[in-house]
């Protein structure tokens, strides 16, 4: 997703007046504002990754000691314990615009996709069980069926990535793409991502979606009563109420859902939780509060054709915490029956304004067990 529109930036030149008013509300400066504003502007300058071939790239990582800027010593967010995080940087010209990420059962090899169709994969440090360096970092282009590279910048709009089988070093994949809305089967190997295998077929309904308000986020159940099939939904693709619009395949076919949306929230990503639940990944932004992230749990009862679900609000977090336009989101098993949330953020090729931070959090098991869906 190529971050939000331009004409927002003209509001945030009007806001200059009442920037008084809208630091003390939210808590926010105008230069935040400012800069997040600026992002919005700028966040369509994507680099051309068809020469890109596969190639190791050198990442620094900066170590995010607290995750809440006013509050250091803050560890506990919603329902989420705050691990670590990172913010990344590389003098790689095609690095940045993260979109989709899945680590391995470890929580230590992953892979990336970003939204210039490009491919990372790498191995995640930790100095205990923070996040502390990544290593071994290779990128390259992704690629159409025919083995060519994709050429348009519609074809190359990757959002959404899950490692459905084997591992980031070796398994196979799902990735979601808009603009030109598709899913494909891509393998994964010592090499990289093979060029795409297959495609999934897609409901009638992304007929109507808009080309960068398409398929966003996309896993594959890992439990409950239907284990294995796709889920996908579109960023923002509202039914008559304004719900947002995704889909389960049952044998193949696209079954419709929906999730409920009263917030103004877009969706960025969606994870497979081992007993069949999901985590879904949001963002909203607007001009009186800045950027916001929010993560729901959604229980596997309530995933099935023509449900409403709702789900649990886990985090909501503000830019008075280390986030940005937070867009991928990967989960794996942690110690004592702990599910490790790992997001990171979409630059929008912005690397003056906007960062790409990663950030990992513990849901243990008491809360995950404790969360209930709101009647």
């Amino acid at each position: 997703m190529r971050g939000y529109v331009l004409p927002l930036v003209r509001n945030v030149v009007a806001a200059v007046r009442h920037s008084s008013r809208f630091a003390k509300g939210v808590g926010l400066t105008l230069g935040a504002i400012l800069v997040v504003g600026a992002g919005i502007a700028l966040g369509d300058s994507k680099p051309d990754a068809l020469d890109a071939l596969p190639a190791p790239i050198e990442v620094q990582a900066r170590p995010i000691a607290a995750f809440d800027k006013l509050d250091l010593k803050k560890s506990r967010f919603g329902k989420l314990n705050w691990r670590g995080g990172l913010v990344l940087t590389s003098p790689s010209p095609n690095f940045g615009g993260w979109s989709g990420l899945a680590l391995d059962d470890q929580g230590k090899g992953f892979v990336a996709v970003s939204d210039a169709g490009a491919w990372m994969t790498g191995t995640l440090v930790y100095d205990g069980d923070r996040p502390k360096a990544v290593r071994a970092v290779r990128l390259g282009p992704l690629q159409a069926r025919s083995g060519a590279a994709l050429a348009s910048s519609d074809d190359r709009d990757a959002e959404g990535l899950a490692v459905v089988e084997g591992t980031p070093a070796k398994g196979r994949a799902l990735i979601s793409f808009e603009r030109n809305h598709r899913i494909g089967w891509f393998d994964i190997d010592e090499k990289g991502f093979s060029p795409a295998r297959s495609y999934v077929a897609l409901p009638g309904a992304m007929q109507d979606a808009k080309a960068n308000r398409g398929l966003e986020a996309v896993t594959k159940l890992r439990g409950g009563p239907y284990k294995g099939a796709v889920v996908a939904i579109a960023e923002r693709l509202p039914d008559g109420s304004g719900n947002h619009t995704g889909w389960l395949w049952v044998n193949g076919k696209p079954q419709a859902l929906h999730l409920v949306n009263g917030d103004g929230y877009d969706i960025t990503d969606v994870a497979a939780l081992p007993d069949g639940g999901v985590l879904v990944l949001e963002r909203r932004f607007r001009l009186s509060e800045g950027v916001k992230t929010r993560l729901r749990l959604v229980r596997r009862d309530e995933l099935r054709p023509g449900a409403l679900v709702r789900g649990e609000t886990l985090l909501d977090a503000t830019m008075n915490q280390e986030i940005d336009n937070i867009e991928g989101l990967a989960v794996h098993a942690g110690a004592d029956g702990a599910v490790v949330v790992t997001m990171i953020s979409d630059d929008n090729f912005n690397h003056a304004l906007q960062r790409t931070v990663l950030l990992q959090f513990a849901l243990d098991a008491a809360d995950l067990a404790s969360a209930r869906v709101r009647p």
